[in-house]
């Protein structure tokens, strides 16, 4: 079940775009049963996994902005272990983890819907706006593992002129550099499943090679509009969990 679910998680990374963080944490809790904390540090280190390779990718091909990454991380990583700490703290308190991870997962696919349906157009570049806003994501990515996609993306297309391609690439490492700091301290506290982020990682890697070989040949964008959608029901699932049982 658990390689299943890494498969098709990944698949949907790879074919759609949509973050690792934002599908994982839901669907561990939802389908696995697993609790808010360890599923959220799960999340984390299984989304810098089968994202290393797109991360790699992208460096390669000198698509990354040194300078934005560099203001991202700056607010980012002070955020994400904050938000990590703090879910440590609320361990005992599953139904308002439940609700907050829940509604982080509704503002980040409505976000999405959003990018996806816009046309965003910038008048000129705000970088200061970059390490506190950065800050606020990190600490929502450390307390749910959603939210650096979605949310990533939106800062960047709102504060600088980066193409496209360097927005993507320097979401990701963005992403994965917070993915790994979040994950490494859920990992420290012993809120990750060691045995489950293996199968998971297995299954994830063949789910987004061959997402990433059908992107090209497929429309993502219908894809990716459902999927958000999906995501908004998932979310407001775990919000009338986490009121019902709070």
């Amino acid at each position: 079940m658990a390689f299943l679910l890494g498969f098709l998680i990944a698949f949907a990374i790879g074919i759609t775009g949509v973050g690792a963080g934002t599908i994982t944490a839901p669907l561990l809790i939802l389908g696995l049963g697993l609790s808010p904390e360890i599923a959220v540090g799960t999340a984390l280190l299984f989304g810098f996994l089968v994202k290393v390779p797109a991360g790699a990718v992208y460096l390669f091909r000198r698509q990354v902005a040194g300078r934005m990454l560099g203001l991202l991380l700056l607010g980012g990583l002070p955020g994400v272990l904050l938000g990590s700490l703090l879910l440590v703290h609320l361990k005992g308190a599953k139904d308002t983890v439940l609700l907050l991870v829940g509604l982080t997962v509704v503002v980040s696919a409505g976000l999405g819907l959003y990018r996806s349906l816009a046309r965003l157009a910038l008048s000129r570049e705000r970088p200061w706006l970059l390490p506190p806003a950065a800050f606020g994501i990190g600490l929502e990515v450390g307390f749910s593992s959603a939210g650096a996609g979605a949310l990533g993306t939106l800062l960047l297309l709102h504060a600088t002129r980066l193409s496209p391609q360097r927005v993507v690439g320097t979401d990701i490492l963005f992403g994965l550099a917070l993915a790994l700091l979040g994950g490494g301290v859920h990992l420290y506290f012993g809120q990750v499943e060691p045995s489950l982020l293996l199968l998971l990682s297995v299954g994830g890697v063949l789910g987004a090679a061959l997402g990433a070989l059908l992107a090209t040949r497929v429309p993502t964008k219908p894809l990716r509009l459902a999927l958000y959608l999906w995501l908004l029901f998932i979310g407001v699932q775990l919000v009338y969990r986490g009121v019902a049982h709070g």
